[in-house]
């Protein structure tokens, strides 16, 4: 077990350590690439003669908010009473950055309490097995049972974990060549990020491609060549989603859209970043007592393709 961790994450740490450069990089351009939407949205259109979209847009803030102030003009107050108004705070750039840190030590502290636990899952070994078949019941039908419902629950996820693996590789193979093609900067990281966002179901993708779609337009400053790349992100990880997991997913451990998708909204709720990513194990394995237990199976067919 303390192999297996330490491998973990010394993998991890070399992992971070070899692509520090590239992440940095990127922080780096940050401020440039808001400088420059801020710049592009600002900039006249039609040779001049129109505002920018952003000036635009603050235009008519103003005139909602003046529109707003006309129609609320306060009572003239009594005398002796004076009216208060209450200024919201502006923007405070080191507010954000301290919010930011608090959420990476919180993102730490999680990883650190998973880490703990997979180590002690590996240490009790089929310990917490032999004990639910022990409490399964008396008949030994029942301990068949439970028997039968953990193993299925360990070949679907065992199974799932493969094709996520597997598919995951592929996504950041492919997107990483395309990036290298089209010549987009750090085409490693933006491939590496499409693979682990990959497997999180519908919004993984779209994060990823709204992330690369900033990029290339801040690089390049083309919205149609934009589109290309982005298009092409979102093509890869559709093609692969569609064709290639079903594939790969045997059928038993299919699951419908639908019971993904509120599957995914419920545990991101409960658990945040984790919970998105557990969200279609829990799943799984909730169908996977629900097939076997006989008041549940309605549940199970719900959950089923």
């Amino acid at each position: 077990a303390f192999l297996v961790i330490a491998t973990l994450c010394g993998s991890l740490g070399f992992g971070v350590y070899t692509l520090s450069d590239e992440v940095v990089d990127i922080v780096d351009d940050m401020p440039r690439a808001a400088k420059k939407l801020r710049d592009r949205m600002n900039a006249p259109q039609r040779g001049g003669e129109d505002p920018g979209l952003l000036s635009k847009v603050q235009s008519a803030a103003t005139e909602i908010d003046k529109t707003a102030a006309s129609a609320s003009e306060p009572v003239p107050t009594a005398r002796g009473i004076q009216r208060v108004q209450v200024v919201q705070p502006a923007f405070s750039a080191s507010d954000y950055v301290w919010q930011g840190g608090r959420g990476a030590i919180s993102f730490l502290t999680q990883l650190a309490v998973v880490l703990f636990l997979v180590f002690f899952l590996l240490v009790t070994d089929d310990l917490y097995k032999r004990k639910i078949v022990k409490i399964a019941g008396p008949t030994l039908t029942k301990k068949k049972i439970s028997v039968q419902i953990m193993d299925e629950i360990n070949q679907q996820i065992s199974g799932f974990l493969r094709v996520q693996v597997i598919t995951s590789l592929l996504v950041t193979v492919a997107t990483s060549l395309a990036l290298w093609w089209f010549g987009v900067n750090n085409y490693i990281i933006w491939g590496l990020l499409a693979g682990l966002f990959n497997s999180i179901p519908y919004l993984g993708p779209i994060l990823v491609t709204g992330g690369l779609a900033v990029v290339t337009f801040m690089q390049f400053d083309d919205l149609l060549f934009t589109s290309y790349v982005s298009g092409t992100a979102l093509a890869i990880t559709s093609l692969e989603g569609w064709l290639l997991t079903p594939v790969l997913m045997s059928r038993a451990a299919q699951m419908n859209p639908v019971a993904i998708f509120v599957g995914l909204l419920f545990w991101s709720w409960v658990w945040g970043v984790w919970g998105t990513i557990l969200a279609v194990p829990m799943l799984m394995a909730l169908k996977a007592v629900c097939d076997r237990v006989e008041d549940l199976q309605p549940v199970g067919e719900l959950l089923g393709e």
